[in-house]
């Protein structure tokens, strides 16, 4: 895979992270935890895509 098509794939990602993260807190009972683990993958492929960008 191209440097580019990892980029976009991790964006990709990055994106539906955000989207889960979001669902999870505005549900009533959203479980805090499932909410911390989400963002610990976004904060990691956010590192990769910081990474990647530099190179």
């Amino acid at each position: 895979m191209s440097l580019n098509g990892r980029i976009s794939e991790l964006a990709a990602k990055h994106r539906h992270l955000d989207e889960q993260i979001a669902a999870e807190q505005k549900r009533p009972s959203g479980d805090d935890l499932t909410v911390q683990d989400l963002k610990r993958q976004k904060l990691k492929i956010k590192e990769q895509l910081r990474q990647l960008k530099a190179s």
